[in-house]
C-alpha cells in the first residue's frame, strides 16, 4: 500500500489536471464587502489555484475582524445576530448593544469591550 505522494508527485499531477496552486507573497489584507459588514483578514495566507483559466484564492489565518458597514448618505445597518451576540456576551440588554454597536461603528469586538468597561 502506497503511504501518499511527495510534492513532487502532487505537483505533476495537479499539473496534467490543468490545476496549478502558487503562494500569493506580502499578502497584508484581505476585505470581504457585503451589503451590510465587512470582514478584514489582517496578515492572512493567501494561495492562488489557477483551474483552466479560472482563479480561485485560498485565503487562511491572520486576524479576522468583522462590523457592520454604512455608505455615504446612509445610516449604519446593524444586523440583529450581531445585536443577539453582543448581548449574550455580555450580558447587557439588546437596547444596550444596539447602542455600543452604533458607538463602535458595527465593529463587535469593540462593541463588547465597550460593554465590560461600563
Amino acid at each position: 500500500m502506497r503511504r501518499g505522494m511527495s510534492p513532487r508527485e502532487t505537483k505533476r499531477l495537479m499539473k496534467r489536471m490543468g490545476l496549478s496552486m502558487d503562494a500569493m507573497p506580502d499578502v497584508q489584507q484581505v476585505v470581504f464587502r457585503t451589503a451590510l459588514k465587512e470582514i478584514v483578514v489582517e496578515d492572512p495566507e493567501v494561495a492562488v489555484m489557477n483551474l483552466k483559466g479560472q482563479k480561485i484564492f485560498q485565503v487562511s489565518g491572520g486576524k479576522i475582524v468583522e462590523k457592520a458597514v454604512a455608505h455615504e448618505d446612509e445610516e449604519l445597518i446593524i444586523p440583529e445576530e450581531d445585536v443577539r451576540l453582543v448581548a449574550d456576551q455580555t450580558g447587557k440588554s439588546t437596547e444596550e448593544a444596539q447602542q455600543a454597536l452604533e458607538e463602535s461603528g458595527g465593529d463587535l469586538a469593540k462593541a463588547i469591550l465597550l460593554l465590560q468597561t461600563k
